[in-house]
């Protein structure tokens, strides 16, 4: 799942004052209920539009006549979104607060969703790239909430988040065929309907905006993080687990249809994946802790990813839900260590923040090509048996870079007060 976006930030806001130097002020009436039915609706809403494309994908292509290589850029586009829009959110937060910066950009997130289904391939592409950008800046944003305004729950809170995540991509995942079989088999209207739970979840995060103050303090600097080694190594693996992630999403329904499975059954098998995830998702971290060497943890995570990849695209088809859950337990567990690591190798809380910054700008801008060389292999040689040494490739590398990563040590920074 991937995740994505990055959910480390839940461990490294202090519960007033955030690592980008903006005081947030919580009234006294605030409903601890309606702000958690809050952040569950708006996590909700950080993967259907990436996960509503896959199952339609083979329809899109066939009514639009994009080749292969174009629907990789489909894919592609909103995660590099996710690297390059991300960075932005301190700024908007600074600006208009985290609340009010989350209720403008769920608005954008709902236009994008919805311009993807208008005017033709500019809007499919155009809509993409907002609600990736969409998705980058709230991701950041969000999870430093859950630190902030429940600091004695944030283990479960953060818990409660990756599984709103997992659930919105599931949703999406098995509910898109549903919907556009509604609408006589139109993908139009079936991406279309994503926007909804968007403007659902604005409407119930609307009264976090009454009675917010924001006030500017000292701002941190960070030295040599982008000279060392090992934040170089935790950034690779955050990358490169999260491009398998994304070329899930965006093409595990494609290669199952090719298999023989209706759509809807493709669908459904990429929902059982992605909500099988919650477990190891939430087992990571906390296995992570106990241990101060998390290179045997990285090593089955991959090693199961790489395998339900493998089953995927090969074992018989009436095995196929057995290797759907086996690539779920892998990537939520690959993914969950990713945003351990990022707390795990560094020194204090301001370090890890500028960590997660260059992990998510770095990491996601990696993680987009995979999509993307999926498409373009498989438009080339009209089989899936290229990108399967693709995905090898990738989980070889993820591998490399996280038995690096999971060493017992710390990132050479040192944060200072500007």
């Amino acid at each position: 799942m991937p995740p994505v976006t990055s959910t480390s930030s839940s461990v490294l806001i202090d519960a007033e004052i955030d690592d980008d130097g903006v005081q947030h002020t919580p009234p006294p009436s605030s409903s601890p209920w309606r702000l958690l039915i809050g952040l569950v609706l708006v996590g909700m809403n950080l993967r259907p539009a990436l996960s509503s494309v896959s199952p339609m994908l083979n329809q899109i292509k066939a009514t639009t006549g994009l080749s292969g290589t174009l629907a990789g850029l489909l894919t592609t586009l909103p995660v590099l979104c996710l690297g390059l829009f991300g960075p932005l959110a301190p700024a908007l937060a600074r600006r208009f607060g985290a609340e009010r910066a989350i209720a403008l950009i769920l608005i954008t997130l709902a236009l994008g969703v919805f311009l993807r289904t208008r005017f033709g391939l500019p809007g499919l592409f155009g809509g993409s790239i907002v609600a990736g950008a969409s998705i980058g800046i709230i991701g950041v944003l969000l999870p430093g909430i859950v630190k902030r305004d429940f600091p004695r729950q944030a283990s479960l809170m953060t818990g409660v988040y990756t599984m709103a995540l997992c659930l919105g991509a599931a949703l999406a995942a098995g509910a898109t065929i549903p919907i556009g079989r509604l609408f006589g088999g139109d993908w139009h209207p079936a991406l279309a309907f994503w926007a909804l739970p968007a403007l659902l979840a604005l409407a119930v995060w609307w009264p976090q905006l009454r009675g917010r103050s924001i006030s500017h303090q000292g701002q941190w600097t960070v030295s040599g993080l982008w000279r060392d080694p090992l934040a170089w190594q935790v950034t690779g693996y955050m990358g490169l687990q999260s491009s398998l992630a994304y070329i899930v999403f965006g093409w595990l329904p494609p290669m199952l249809i090719d298999r023989g499975l209706a759509p809807l059954a493709a669908g459904l098998m990429l929902s059982l994946s992605v909500m099988v995830q919650v477990l190891t998702a939430l087992a990571g971290p906390a296995l992570a802790q106990r241990s101060r060497d998390q290179r045997g943890l990285i090593v089955v995570m991959v090693m199961l990813t790489l395998a339900g990849l493998m089953g995927m695209l090969f074992a018989p088809p009436a095995s196929l839900w057995m290797w759907a859950v086996l690539l779920g337990l892998g990537q939520g567990g690959t993914f969950s260590l990713a945003l351990a690591l990022l707390v795990l190798r560094t020194p204090d809380p301001h370090v890890a923040s500028h960590l997660s910054g260059m992990a998510q700008g770095v990491g996601y801008t990696l993680a987009s090509l995979g999509p993307l060389a999926v498409g373009l292999i498989h438009d080339l040689a009209d089989s899936w048996t290229p990108v399967a040494v693709l995905l090898g490739g990738i989980a070889a590398a993820a591998l490399a870079c996280g038995l690096l990563a999971g060493r017992d040590r710390l990132v050479q920074a040192r944060a200072r007060p500007l």
